[in-house]
């Protein structure tokens, strides 16, 4: 576990006093907020925020989640990447959910933390605010994608945001979902991704060369996906910077 210095920039908070806990699936998700190195299930403390990369999925997110309430944050965000379900929304585009759902919960992000950071997003990222649902799997296939859409009325699917808002309900705290889309709604994930990827959802590389040898017209979509995560990156590092939300990117003007 790592403690950083203390950063006199404020972070855009619902209450401006309280640590905010911050949970990160992957470390291409971490590296939007800062330059700190942390291994699985590691924490820092950033300022007034703590920062944890927790790997994929609920079982995980809600372990990081309950380390950052014994931490002491009074606050928790879902901060990442997201797939698009509404065929509206395009890689890079911005998610603050107002909603998060799965197929037996659903639960209400906090309406005046959110709108405080919207009152305060440069105009030139697009900003959808509807509902983010939350799966136990991995959803590769646009028809997967399109049947959620269809079913739950979501905009956008991640893994760890419902786990993380249930964390946050039963301790009584507020909770915000950041998602900036990576894949869109009528976008194949690779196979060559979903073969590769362990059970904390990082990239065995091993397996994934392995797979390419053999299937090596998948190398299209692998270049169309990493441009797609740029763009979302792009998006995720503008607003973490914009807002000073934690990290040791210096603030940039718009």
């Amino acid at each position: 576990m790592t403690d950083t210095a203390h950063l006199t920039s404020p972070t855009v908070t619902n209450d401006a006093d309280a640590l905010v806990g911050i949970v990160v699936a992957l470390p291409e998700e971490l590296s939007t907020l800062t330059y700190h190195k942390l291994k699985l299930g590691e924490c820092c403390r950033i300022g007034d925020t703590w920062v944890v990369y927790s790997g994929a999925g609920p079982a995980n997110a809600t372990k990081a989640a309950e380390l950052l309430i014994d931490k002491g944050c009074r606050q928790l965000i879902s901060w990442g990447c997201a797939a698009g379900l509404s065929p509206e929304l395009k890689p890079g585009d911005l998610v603050l959910a107002s909603q998060i759902v799965t197929e037996q919960q659903q639960f209400d992000t906090d309406s005046h933390w959110r709108s405080r950071i919207l009152a305060f997003l440069p105009t030139g990222i697009p900003v959808h605010d509807g509902k983010l649902f939350s799966s136990a799997e991995l959803v590769g296939s646009h028809q997967h994608k399109q049947r959620l859409h269809q079913t739950s009325l979501a905009i956008a699917l991640d893994m760890e945001s419902a786990a993380i808002a249930e964390t946050a309900q039963r301790a009584g705290l507020p909770c915000l979902a950041v998602r900036a889309i990576a894949d869109p709604a009528g976008m194949d994930l690779p196979q060559a991704v979903q073969r590769a990827l362990d059970s904390d959802g990082q990239v065995v590389m091993a397996k994934l060369l392995r797979y390419l040898l053999t299937h090596p017209w998948e190398v299209v979509g692998l270049i169309r996906l990493g441009l797609h995560f740029h763009a979302a990156q792009t998006t995720l590092k503008l607003v973490a910077r914009q807002f000073r939300i934690p990290g040791t990117y210096p603030p940039i003007a718009i």
